[in-house]
């Protein structure tokens, strides 16, 4: 069941930012994707925009960290800041909400359709996934019946 900012305990009161309007679900995938963009700037010099291009960006990040043979256990934070900044990215362009369970977070469509993008930044590390179709996927209308 997800929350919203109302719920006893929220991570939200009184705070004034965006953030507010949010479930606090959102609040450590949200704290990850920020990591990764500041990281990515300053790390890497790659300015993300949450734009719906800049996982074009990402993926070929993955895609290189893979080239180089770390293992999954070393890079699992890395991927799980991917993921979280291109759920943020769906989020943002489809209207979308974070929710959470069980320590995992997902991304749930304005359509009721759920996302997984910290897995999908796992799939794309072991060469089978993609961030920028898994954000074109959610934010692409599915037509109802």
């Amino acid at each position: 069941m997800p929350c919203d900012e109302t719920s006893p305990g929220s991570a939200f009161r009184g705070v004034t930012t965006q953030a507010e309007t949010r479930p606090s679900a959102a609040a450590k995938p949200l704290r990850w994707a920020a990591d990764t963009v500041a990281t990515m700037r300053e790390g890497a010099r790659l300015h993300l925009d949450y734009s719906a291009q800049s996982l074009w960006s990402i993926d070929r990040m993955i895609e290189g960290i893979r080239r180089e043979g770390a293992p999954l256990a070393a890079v699992q934070e890395v991927l799980r800041g991917f993921g979280a900044y291109a759920g943020e990215v769906m989020a943002r362009q489809a209207g979308a909400e974070w929710w959470a369970t069980g320590g995992d977070h997902w991304i749930r469509t304005p359509d009721g359709r759920l996302w997984d993008p910290i897995d999908e930044a796992r799939r794309c590390y072991a060469g089978h996934g993609s961030l920028r179709l898994l954000c074109r996927d959610a934010t692409t209308a599915v037509p109802r019946s």
